[in-house]
Order: structure tokens, then C-alpha cells, then sequence
């Protein structure tokens, strides 16, 4: 498996990059390849006095990619110039990608619906699944916040088809997963039946999960989806959400679900977003 590694070359992208565990993490799922995209904004110019923005990201990502060789992966750099989520994209689908990951610096209360432009363009307009890592705010040394990416997954579904895609996602992170937590939350808007349906639903999927060794829990909730799921969250303690997106037409990716916006803006560790196909 490949992956698309994007990189400001900020001390948040340090962090990630150089926490042993968070990548061996990405091993263990099988990512042998990762590719390292930095870009250059358009609007930056090659030629402004004494600045040469494209050697010093080339130097910089000789560093990064000298401690992803040491842990054993295949790496190739990518300096690119343009707009950042569509030149990260762009190579993604080029190379053939199965994950994109990008980090994320968490936010204040105030701040929480201004995620990076970055981070929120590739959530609207991702293609392949992304990885949205979690990095400590407000420090001059940030930290990766869950350094085992996998080991803990909240998996959250409304039982629609893109959900379902998302859940196929286990098929390789079973090889770092030991515990999940299935969320569904009813709607006021959702028709008036019991539990017993969504929890049977479920409990499919809980065999399924089991069937691998990974320990599960089933939680129902009512009320606003985004609310009750990041609330879900801080019980749980997970240390990644899996969500599905949707997104199917242009109009839709510019008004990204409000739900998977506000996981990716305001959930306290990683957020995965798997959209639709």
C-alpha cells in the first residue's frame, strides 16, 4: 500500500514524522510506500530577493525522508507549486494512493470551525481516505496527541452506503486495531423504532469485528449526530474516528456534510474520512 504524507515542513509535520510509534503504526497496516508532498503556494514567488522556496523545502524533506527510510519505508518527495489540497489530491490519485494523511493542529473553542484551509479543502475534496493526525496546539514542540493511530478506532455509521465503505476500511486496519466502538446516532428526524433495529445492524458488524480479534462496543445515542459522536469521543477515549463522508456532486464537497466537518474541526484526536466512491 501507498500513502501521501503532506508536509508545511511546520514543527506540527515534525512531530508527526518522527514519532516512531505513529509510523510504525502506518506499517502495520501495510503502507510500505509514502510519498512526501510539500507544495508551494501559487501565490509564492520564486523570485522574491534571497528566498529560494523550493530548495529549502527540497532540503527539508531530505531530512523527513531520511527518518522514513530508517523505518524501513520506500519514499519518494514530491516539491510542488500550486494550490495545496489539489496538487496533494493530484498526486494521491497519480501514484495510486490508498491513504492520505495530513496533519492538524488542534483548535480553541473560538477557533474550531477555522481549521487550516489545507485540512479542511482536502476533507471536502479527498478522493481517497484521509487521515486527519491530530498534533498539540499552542507549543513551540508540539506532540502527534494519540501516538497509536489504530489501536483504539470509533467507528461511526448511519448504515447508508458511504458508511459502509468506510467500514470496509477494517479489512486492513484490523492489523493494528484491538478495541472499536460502533456508534449510531438517531436523528429527530429518523422514523420512530426501537433500538433493537440499530442494534442489530450492529451487531453484524460486531461479529465481524470479533471474528478478527478486535474487541467491540456497540453505543446508541439520539440527538445531533456531530454532538452526541465527539461526545462519544471523550468517553471512549479513542484514538481515531472513522467516519464516511459524503460528497457525491461538486455542490456537495464545497458544503462538506456538517458532521464530517465537525469531526475533522473539533474532535479531539485523529479523524480518518472515508468518501464515497
Amino acid at each position: 500500500m501507498k500513502a501521501v504524507l503532506a508536509t508545511d515542513l511546520s514543527a506540527a509535520s515534525e512531530a508527526a514524522i518522527e514519532t516512531e510509534t505513529h509510523l510504525r503504526c502506518l506499517g502495520s497496516i501495510g503502507i510500505e510506500e509514502i510519498h512526501l508532498v510539500t507544495v508551494v503556494p501559487a501565490n509564492v514567488h520564486s523570485g522574491m530577493p534571497g528566498i529560494d522556496f523550493e530548495k529549502r523545502r527540497k532540503r527539508g524533506l531530505k531530512r523527513y525522508r531520511t527518518v522514513l527510510e530508517s523505518e524501513g519505508f520506500d519514499v519518494e518527495s514530491h516539491v510542488v507549486r500550486g494550490t495545496p489540497h489539489r496538487r496533494i489530491n493530484g498526486i494521491a490519485e497519480t501514484v495510486g494512493a490508498s491513504l492520505t494523511i495530513v496533519g492538524s493542529r488542534g483548535k480553541s473553542p473560538l477557533e474550531n470551525r477555522l481549521i487550516g484551509s489545507t485540512t479542511r479543502n482536502l476533507a471536502r475534496t479527498t478522493v481517497k481516505p484521509l487521515l486527519v493526525n491530530r498534533i498539540e496546539r499552542a507549543t513551540e514542540e508540539p506532540e502527534v496527541v494519540r501516538k497509536r493511530l489504530f489501536q483504539r478506532m470509533m467507528y461511526a455509521t448511519d448504515f447508508s452506503e458511504n458508511a459502509d465503505r468506510a467500514f470496509e476500511a477494517f479489512s486492513y486496519l484490523r492489523h493494528a486495531t484491538r478495541e472499536a466502538t460502533l456508534v449510531h446516532v438517531k436523528t429527530p428526524k429518523d422514523p420512530e423504532v426501537p433500538d433493537e433495529g440499530p442494534r442489530e445492524q450492529l451487531e453484524e458488524l460486531v461479529t465481524q469485528l470479533e471474528n478478527w480479534d478486535i474487541e467491540t462496543t456497540i453505543d446508541i445515542r439520539r440527538g445531533d449526530p456531530a454532538e452526541e459522536i465527539l461526545e462519544a469521543e471523550q468517553e471512549f477515549n479513542p484514538t481515531t474516528i472513522l467516519v464516511g463522508s459524503r460528497g457525491h456532486s461538486r455542490l456537495r464537497r464545497l458544503l462538506l456534510g456538517s458532521v464530517s466537518e465537525d469531526l475533522v474541526s473539533r474532535a479531539t484526536g485523529n479523524v480518518m474520512l472515508v468518501p464515497p466512491q
